[in-house]
């Protein structure tokens, strides 16, 4: 197995991602891997009558976020797949309330997003567990800006712990 990539450097993606690097404790891949099992945790001591809560008018349900947490893992995973197979593309920025408008997710049970978000958490893993320890500095052009596959990676984890702390704490009141 290779090892844990190292945490990115300034250099290596778009500014507005450094808070989601910062915000990962330890290594890499034994975050990602705890961060799952804390989502799952968290999302099935959700009373069936909360899964449709927002905390404030306008913002997303609590289904809403998971289903922006998982389009975003994909988003993210599938860059580093094609930047680690050295894809010179460029992947376009996407549009995640435009997203989040037409998942769905606020349609389907907390119980099979939250069963989606494990399937995906667990593919991204076995993605990030394949690279050698050259392809985590091997970059690509996403939303007009460079990334490496690390960054892509840190970012995944980064993003995903931002939500579940929001969830916690503005939905949940953890």
């Amino acid at each position: 197995m290779p090892d844990s990539p190292r945490r990115p450097t300034n250099d290596e993606c778009a500014d507005s991602y450094h808070e989601y690097i910062a915000a990962v404790e330890g290594e890499l891949l034994p975050a990602l891997a705890d961060d799952a099992e804390a989502w799952r945790a968290m999302l099935t001591a959700v009373p069936p009558d909360r899964e449709g809560h927002r905390y404030a008018e306008g913002k997303w349900s609590i289904r809403e976020v998971v289903g922006h947490v998982i389009d975003a893992e994909r988003m993210f995973g599938v860059r580093a797949m094609a930047f680690a197979r050295g894809d010179r593309s460029h992947f376009p920025s996407f549009d995640e309330n435009a997203y989040a408008a037409a998942s769905g997710a606020d349609r389907r049970s907390l119980a099979t997003l939250t069963d989606e978000l494990s399937a995906v958490r667990a593919s991204t893993l076995a993605l990030l567990h394949s690279f050698e320890n050259e392809t985590w500095d091997r970059r690509g052009m996403a939303s007009g800006f460079e990334f490496t596959v690390r960054s892509l990676a840190w970012i995944i984890a980064g993003h995903s712990r931002h939500h579940r702390r929001v969830v916690a704490e503005r939905y949940l009141g953890a």
